[in-house]
């Protein structure tokens, strides 16, 4: 499967959840400190706006940013939050496919800004930074989708992103069960083992190891990007 059909599908997945949510549940605190599941929701939308216009901008010759400023971003994250579960879901559902007509114009050389002045991204990245997005946070919306839930060629792309990205902080020995793979980081050590699924959510800074075995303690782990 390609990257835009993976990110298709994650996204048709978790335009279904989010559009069963109601009221109340979008109040219910997520995975991510400090936020509800209506943060969440309206970050992924946000996500997929500002992505959006972003490539149309590179497409016709008049560049934007995804985002005006990272306080704007914060604002609009804010605002969007505590509206109606009908409003979330119908923005997601509008910012979903806004994006969606974009990535199948886009300009294989065309880059674009995240904020003003902020490093250059190659269009083609957006679509696995997307993808990343949709499944990451749908996982965050605490709604029954999880992590061993993910697609496994999603769940492995992760895992060696994420395995790499962290080789520097921590000696670890993983094995990802399901695929019968070890990855090494750091200069190898403490083993842990589990999911492919279970070991990238735990690398990105989320739960506490749930469905993880360990020959140790868990470090500690800072946040991932």
């Amino acid at each position: 499967m390609n990257p835009i059909e993976a990110l298709l599908e994650a996204t048709t997945r978790y335009l279904e959840t989010v559009g069963a949510l109601t009221d109340d549940e979008l109040r219910a605190p997520s995975a991510l400190p400090g936020w509800t599941r209506g943060h969440v929701a309206a970050h992924v939308a946000l996500n997929a706006h500002g992505m959006a216009r972003a490539l149309r901008g590179a497409r016709t010759g008049e560049p934007v940013p995804m985002y005006d400023s990272q306080e704007v971003r914060d604002a609009d994250i804010e605002e969007r939050a505590t509206g109606s579960a009908g409003d979330l879901a119908a923005f997601n559902q509008m910012a979903a496919l806004r994006l969606a007509g974009e990535i199948r114009l886009m300009k294989a050389l065309a880059t674009i800004e995240r904020t003003p002045g902020g490093p250059e991204i190659a269009a083609p990245d957006l679509v696995e930074m997307r993808w990343r997005e949709v499944e990451i946070h749908h996982a965050d919306l605490l709604v029954g989708y999880r992590p061993s839930d993910w697609p496994a060629p999603f769940a492995t792309y992760l895992l060696e992103q994420v395995a790499r990205d962290r080789s520097p902080e921590v000696d670890l020995t993983l094995h990802a069960r399901d695929l019968d793979r070890t990855f090494l980081l750091g200069r190898g050590g403490q083993g842990v083992a589990g999911g492919a699924g279970d070991l990238a959510w735990w690398l990105v800074g989320r739960g506490g190891g749930e469905g993880l075995t360990s020959t140790r303690p868990l470090p500690t782990l800072g946040p991932w990007r």
